[in-house]
Order: structure tokens, then C-alpha cells, then sequence
């Protein structure tokens, strides 16, 4: 947003401190509370420009940023809505196409908490009310919301009536809120989908699967398949409107494909217009990230150092199967997790592909899982940073040319970004 002043440092963190207090004795997953508050500011959930909504366990923000680069090359104002952040608490909220000020930020956090007067509520539907009332307040052409946790539940899916819906890979995760199998997990996803409203839903489990299928048909929702309804190979997207030949993708990773694939078919489903030239556009920090800034220059200067937030199983499994293509260059490892995640199965696909594996935690990084608790994870093999400047001077630079790639959790890379300043 333009024209913003300068905020003082430290108000919007001391609105999200007061909003901590406010924090429910038990969180349910329930939308009643957020409804109330939207109901008290006129229901900006009502006048959104058309809404894609996007839920999953990996891949979700690749998808938004996606449709985003596609929506803009065709000349489309969106608003975009995403979670978690990792520099910045703005990085949250782009009204038409651009970041949320501090100014405008820190004034919609104000009046919400005013308007909420000190009833309980969480952080989260806090953030999205902002963000609605925002983008209600400004024309726009497209609005992409992501959903914070499962589906069903989760605050961005007040939107009664979404153009359309989405539905990326979903794998183990959050298991202590969402449930213990797939399943269970895929229920809370395809929580999201709404009668007669498209849902572009990309490679998943056959138990996946069965499980969004048997959901669209008991609500009236029309799935969207990929190997269906819709088929990505190589650079060529097909589906029933005709041949869509894709440029070069912005994004590295075999998997960005399907992403791509579903930002597509989601789009093409809304009646949204779009270029694909914008996937070659599209950027999503921390995502196979490459670096170049300050940790980068402290490697040899034919190294590569790279950055990737994924933190679950299912994100391991697809990291694993990108370093595969790695092998012409020795691959040194830096993990670091949140201490609610399954190390053990984020790491054992990629052990496979390291030449050295070392565990970290940076004294900032939110909920950060001991470097011990890594250790043990990898069977012992990882050795202890413990922080990510440690390991990186320790690396063996004997063998010539090398990658690094830091990843597990996108509260680590939040820091690392932070530290190497110029990494972008």
C-alpha cells in the first residue's frame, strides 16, 4: 500500500502480544468466533473480488505464488493471503499486487482489536480478518487465500462461495490437530471444498484420494483431477479447453510441476484471466531456494548454497527425489526442525544423498527442535552444528565443487534469510 509513514518499532509486535492474551482455553477449529467479528465489521468476506482458496500439506504457497505470477502477467490486480511469514509479519498480506505497509498493517491490527473488544480469539483469525477487511477494502480482480492449518476449520474458510478451490499433495502432518492417518488428515483438507464450486486437486495417495472424491460428491463440489481432468508433461499443460505450452518454471523441483498443474486448472476454472508466461515469474522464498548474500560468500566461490523450508515427511520424500538429480557435485546437509515434527521421516529420504549431515538450531528460531533430538533422529549420523555459521566453517572443503543445502523448517529459514541479508 502506498503513501505509509513510518511505524514505530515494535507496535505491531506489541499488537500481537496483546492478542496473545487473548488466546481461547480451547482451540476447536470452530469459525464462530472469527464470524462474529467479520459480522462486526460488515462482512468483508462478502466482498472479496473472485476468491481461490488453497488448502494442502505441501506445496500450497508454490501454487498461490503460481497463480499470482499467471493472474498479473495477464494484467489481473490480486490480493494474496498467506501464512506463515518468514522475515517480516507483512509478507502475510499483498493487497493488489503489493505488500502491506507497516502503516496500514499496524492500523487494521488496531481497529480489529478494538473491534474485537478483548473476547477471545486466536492470533490467526486475527490476521485474517485483517487481511479480508484490507482486501475488501481495495479493488482487486483475484484473491488467493491459503489456509493456516487443515481445512475445515481453519479461519480463511468463512468465504462461503469461492470462484475456486484447491487442493495440493497431503501427507503426515500436524497430526496432533488434523489426525493420526491420511485419511483423517484429508477429511480436515477437503474441509474447503463448497456445492457446485470447481476444486483443481493435484497428485495425491490413493487414500487421498478416495477421500476427496467421496467429500466432493457428498457436498456437490466438481473435482478437477490431475491424469483426468487435467495432465501436466514436461513443459505442456492439457485439459478440455485445449494445449497450454509452459515456460521455463521459476520455481526448481520436479513436484513444482503439479503445482503449476493446479494453479492452472484452478485458475482456468475460475474464469479468471491468465498467462502461463507468469510461472516463469513466480517467486516463493525458501523454497529450493539459491543463496548469494553474506553465509553464501563464506563458502568457496565454485560452491552453492541453497535454502528450502519443507519440514514433514512429504516434503522430505519430494526433496529427496530433487537431490537425486544432485550427484554430479557432493551434497553437504544442514537440518534444523520444529520441535513438533517427525525428524526421523523428513530425514530419512535424504540421507541417502548426503555426503555430511549436520544438526542446528539458531538461538532465534522459533520452537526449535534440539540438536540432539536431530542427532538421534538421523540414527546418529548428523553431527552438531549447533548453528548454521558452525557447520558451515566446518565443512570439509577438500573434492572440489560442492552444494549445501540448509533446510527443515521455515522458521530456520526466516533466520538464515535474515543472516545472508542479500539472498534473494
Amino acid at each position: 500500500m502506498a503513501g505509509s509513514k513510518p511505524v514505530p518499532k515494535g507496535r505491531i509486535e506489541g499488537i500481537v502480544e496483546r492478542l496473545h492474551a487473548l488466546y481461547p482455553r480451547l482451540v476447536d477449529l470452530s469459525l464462530d468466533r472469527l464470524r462474529d467479528l467479520l459480522a462486526k465489521l460488515g462482512h468483508p468476506e462478502r466482498r472479496l473480488p473472485p476468491v481461490i482458496h488453497v488448502a494442502g500439506t505441501n506445496g500450497k504457497g508454490s501454487t498461490c505464488a503460481f497463480m499470482r505470477a499467471m493472474a498479473e502477467a495477464a494484467g489481473q490486480r490480486v490480493h494474496v493471503y498467506t501464512s506463515p511469514h518468514l522475515v517480516r509479519f507483512n509478507e502475510r498480506i499483498r493487497i493488489a499486487g503489493s505488500l502491506v505497509s507497516d502503516e496500514a498493517l499496524a492500523a487494521g491490527l488496531e481497529e480489529i482489536e478494538q473491534v474485537n473488544a478483548g473476547a477471545p480469539i486466536t492470533v490467526f483469525e486475527v490476521i485474517t480478518a485483517v487481511a479480508l477487511h484490507l482486501f475488501a477494502r481495495t479493488p482487486a480482480d483475484l484473491c488467493v487465500l491459503e489456509v493456516g492449518l487443515g481445512g475445515r476449520g481453519d479461519a480463511t474458510n468463512v468465504v462461503d462461495r469461492p470462484a475456486a478451490c484447491a487442493i495440493t499433495s497431503i501427507s503426515l502432518d500436524h497430526r496432533e490437530m488434523l489426525g493420526e492417518t491420511l485419511a483423517l488428515i484429508a477429511a480436515e483438507k477437503a474441509g474447503i471444498m463448497k456445492p457446485g464450486v470447481p476444486v483443481a486437486i493435484g497428485e495425491q495417495p490413493a487414500e487421498v484420494l478416495d477421500v476427496l472424491l467421496a467429500t466432493a460428491e457428498r457436498v456437490g463440489a466438481r473435482p478437477l483431477l490431475r491424469n483426468r481432468d487435467w495432465h501436466v508433461a514436461g513443459l505442456n499443460f492439457r485439459d478440455a479447453a485445449g494445449v497450454l505450452t509452459l515456460p521455463p518454471l521459476s520455481l526448481p523441483g520436479s513436484f513444482q510441476f503439479d503445482n503449476v498443474g493446479i494453479g492452472i486448472a484452478a485458475l482456468r476454472a475460475s474464469g479468471v484471466p491468465m498467462d502461463v508466461f507468469g510461472a516463469s515469474k513466480a517467486e516463493w522464498p525458501a523454497r529450493l531456494q539459491r543463496l548469494h548474500g553474506r553465509l553464501a560468500a563464506t563458502l568457496p566461490p565454485d560452491w552453492e548454497l541453497w535454502l528450502d523450508g519443507g519440514h514433514n515427511p512429504g516434503a522430505g520424500v519430494v526433496l529427496g527425489e530433487h537431490l537425486a538429480g544432485w550427484h554430479d557435485r557432493k551434497l553437504h546437509l544442514i537440518v534444523g526442525m520444529k520441535d513438533s515434527k517427525d525428524a526421523a521421516g523428513f530425514l530419512r529420504p535424504l540421507l541417502p544423498h548426503a555426503t555430511t549431515l549436520w544438526a542446528v538450531a539458531e538461538p532465534e528460531q522459533h520452537s526449535a527442535l534440539p540438536v540432539e533430538a536431530i542427532v538421534t533422529a538421523s540414527d546418529g549420523i548428523a553431527r552438531p552444528g549447533p548453528r548454521v555459521a558452525d557447520a558451515l566453517a566446518a565443512l570439509p572443503r577438500d573434492g572440489g565443487p560442492a552444494r549445501v543445502l540448509i533446510c527443515g523448517t521455515l522458521y530456520l529459514a526466516g533466520e538464515i534469510l535474515k543472516q545472508d541479508k542479500s539472498g534473494a
